[in-house]
């Protein structure tokens, strides 16, 4: 079992690296490269309710490709033209439109992908733990929240099938009466055992705590900061060196403020993470795609990332280093593999 912190950061390079790419060759490495993790780490039924990635795949990029095709009227090769009464849709639809559209239906692929191995193999009560101290209780809450859908669809799964195995069948509005009324009974006894299990634990049984006016003045100073750097280097191109130095000491100033307002929090934590060898080896991985996707390294082909089918449809070219690069994310993958070859 990986670090999560490791998942997390896989995550946000995957996130990065389909927003970064405009390139359907990369997209496509990509979505391969997501689905050969997705597969890697166990059975699809343990998805936590997720559709499979496949299915999200042909229903975003058919939807994407045809609503770029059918709103956007540009592009050399012409497919068939729409009455010029219709409006949005009047007018010609390309092949450009519809590349175009496929590329963002990927990428969207990609981000779902990612999100959806992240969500399968991290557990909640670890994302609980990255919460800053001085956030604890919001991350319990959050943690809670992330688990409610997948919880209630899993019960309905359960609910159908006992229905069913009772000779009941789903014909009309009625008979989803005897699958509604379990389903909300279930959920309520759910959040009554956790809220009572909560209670024995004595959580938020302690007293308000008022920060001094020291940290108060720490985070209003920071939020200033940040806003005035923001305003900074959006409204005043010349300044953008000392805006974003503003930028950065806003961001130290709430750091700092977040991390003295934790110390005051007591927390109790049972079992320590341990940073391993292949959560390092995810971590460089991770890395040195991130580099590749936002450094601009000229030997690596960074510019073959981006590509556009307008005005007139060519071919998107590949650089091998990049695609090379890219395979950093396969280490989650590899470290699976290889951990069940032992």
């Amino acid at each position: 079992m990986l670090d999560v912190r490791a998942w997390l950061l896989w995550a946000l390079t995957v996130l990065v690296a389909a927003s970064s790419c405009r390139n359907p060759l990369y997209a496509v490495l990509l979505l391969l490269i997501v689905a050969l993790t997705d597969v890697s780490f166990g059975p699809h039924k343990e998805r936590r309710g997720l559709p499979s990635l496949f299915r999200f795949a042909a229903l975003a990029v058919s939807l994407a490709a045809a609503f770029n095709a059918l709103t956007v009227h540009f592009g050399e090769t012409i497919l068939f033209r729409l009455p010029g009464w219709l409006p949005l849709l009047g007018g010609r639809v390309t092949v450009e439109a519809l590349v175009f559209g496929l590329i963002n239906g990927l990428n969207l692929t990609v981000i779902f992908g990612g999100f959806s191995v992240f969500n399968r193999v991290t557990p909640v009560h670890d994302l609980a733990r990255l919460a800053p101290q001085a956030f604890h209780e919001a991350g319990v809450v959050v943690s809670i929240a992330l688990t409610f859908m997948p919880e209630t669809n899993r019960s309905l799964n359960r609910i159908r099938e006992a229905q069913a195995v009772r000779g009941h069948r789903v014909r009309g509005l009625r008979d989803w009466l005897p699958i509604v009324v379990p389903l909300l009974v279930s959920g309520l006894e759910r959040s009554m055992g956790l809220a009572e299990a909560m209670v024995a634990r004595g959580y938020g049984a302690v007293s308000d705590r008022s920060h001094p006016l020291r940290l108060q003045l720490l985070l209003a100073m920071g939020l200033l900061a940040l806003l005035l750097g923001w305003l900074g280097w959006l409204f005043f191109p010349g300044w953008t060196g000392p805006a974003l130095s503003v930028l950065a000491a806003g961001v130290c100033l709430v750091v700092g403020a977040v991390w003295l307002a934790g110390k005051d929090v007591p927390r109790t934590r049972y079992r320590s993470r341990r940073w391993r060898i292949r959560d390092t080896l995810v971590a460089l991985g991770s890395g040195l795609t991130l580099a590749a996707v936002q450094l601009p390294i000229p030997v690596i082909g960074r510019d073959t990332l981006y590509y556009s089918p307008y005005p007139r449809l060519s071919m998107p070219t590949f650089h091998p280093l990049m695609g090379l690069l890219l395979l950093g994310l396969l280490v989650p993958a590899a470290v699976a593999i290889g951990g069940r070859s032992r």
